[in-house]
């Protein structure tokens, strides 16, 4: 995974199609002027195919969704920790996965105002900050998703193993399980995390992993495979795990006698969710590859790759907001545990939280059946 794409830009740019396939032109971000640091060097230059302009299209739209995403994803998964810390208390190895998936989803939202400022204007807090804010970043970006993967496990577990599983589905295993994927997430940042940088270029600075030149048959080679790390990392490996599982949980539930056509509805919501917001973005960052293998060179292809990019992108953080919804708040003893803790304390805001939850009975989350946040729930 890179830096977002919209970050990098401060302008118009100014690059020959020729030069197009000589550096990432969206979500890896390692330009923001014509001059492209020390990847572009226009003495080598000898096309002849005229000038293409980018236009600051992401710097309109994306701070504001940025903004709102973190907005609602600060409230969401602020609340998911805090019923779980101090009304579940992590009892079994499914509060263990959702407390860590809604600790990365708050850490990767936190992210967001800084990448909103950069999209807007430069980087302005310092090379310390941009290896601390991004490089969390990337490891957070992956850590939700190996999350939501291990959740999908533990479901299949629950559901389809559900007397083999019972000593394995623990507090202490869900312990050593969160923390092999934590570590899962970090070696997947690599090598990006190592090479983030603030650059500077006529006066504007950002923020961006900087790649070292690779020899001249195959240049942008640590690029391509960082984009195709996330391909397969990110999308095809989790899609594979969760298209196992929740095949398995709805043939299952399809001969069980409990509440199935709503817990089959959430798994597939659940699997809905991830593919409209994981696919679109995984694969502009293989048209983006195909760009940097020269497979695209032309301007109008590179400009619809970088506008692509910076919306699938936008709309794969929307991600970290929805988790809460899908695997908790639907959940009937999740929002009794919720209503308790504002109810004790007294916070003018927490009472308007407590209207807008829903307070009739509803079917178990997704990740409620035979767990300690809703052990009678009938869904999945």
């Amino acid at each position: 995974m890179t830096i977002p794409a919209s970050t990098a830009f401060s302008g118009n740019e100014n690059l020959s199609t020729t030069d197009l396939t000589s550096f990432p032109t969206a979500s890896s971000s390692d330009f923001s002027s014509v001059t492209n640091y020390d990847y572009l060097n226009y003495e080598d230059y000898t096309g002849d195919f005229g000038i293409c302009v980018y236009e600051r299209q992401g710097a309109t739209f994306l701070p504001v969704l940025y903004s709102i995403f973190f907005l609602l994803g600060l409230l969401g998964n602020s609340l998911v920790i805090w019923v779980i810390a101090c009304g579940v208390r992590l009892r079994s190895m499914t509060d263990v996965c959702l407390l860590n998936l809604a600790i990365s989803d708050l850490l990767l939202v936190c992210s967001l105002p800084f990448l909103a400022h950069q999209a807007r204007d430069q980087w302005l807090f310092g090379d310390p900050m941009c290896k601390v804010v991004l490089g969390i970043y990337h490891i957070v970006f992956y850590c939700g998703i190996f999350f939501i993967s291990l959740m999908s496990v533990d479901r299949y577990l629950a559901i389809v193993h559900a007397v083999y599983a019972m000593r394995a589905r623990t507090r202490s295993f869900g312990v050593i399980a969160a923390a092999i994927t934590w570590a899962a997430g970090f070696l997947a940042s690599f090598p990006d995390v190592l090479f983030l940088k603030q650059q500077v270029s006529n006066t504007t600075q950002f923020c961006f992993p900087v790649f070292p030149k690779s020899n001249d048959s195959n240049s942008h080679f640590w690029r391509v495979f960082s984009l195709f790390k996330m391909n397969v990392l990110g999308l095809f490996v989790p899609f594979v795990i969760m298209g196992f599982c929740y095949s398995q949980i709805v043939w299952r539930l399809l001969y069980s006698q409990s509440s199935k056509k709503q817990a089959i509805r959430l798994v597939f919501i659940v699997v809905a969710v991830f593919f409209c917001c994981w696919v679109p973005y995984n694969v502009a960052l293989f048209f983006q590859a195909l760009e940097l293998l020269n497979i695209y060179m032309g301007c109008e292809s590179s400009k619809a790759i970088r506008l692509t990019l910076q919306v699938t992108e936008a709309i794969a953080y929307s991600h970290s907001c929805l988790n809460p919804f899908l695997y908790v708040f639907v959940g009937e003893k999740f929002r009794r545990h919720l209503l308790r803790l504002i109810n004790r304390t007294p916070c003018r805001l927490c009472q308007v939280i407590k209207v807008y939850i829903p307070q009739d009975r509803l079917a178990g989350s997704v990740y409620s059946q035979t767990t300690s946040i809703d052990e009678r729930g009938t869904a999945v």
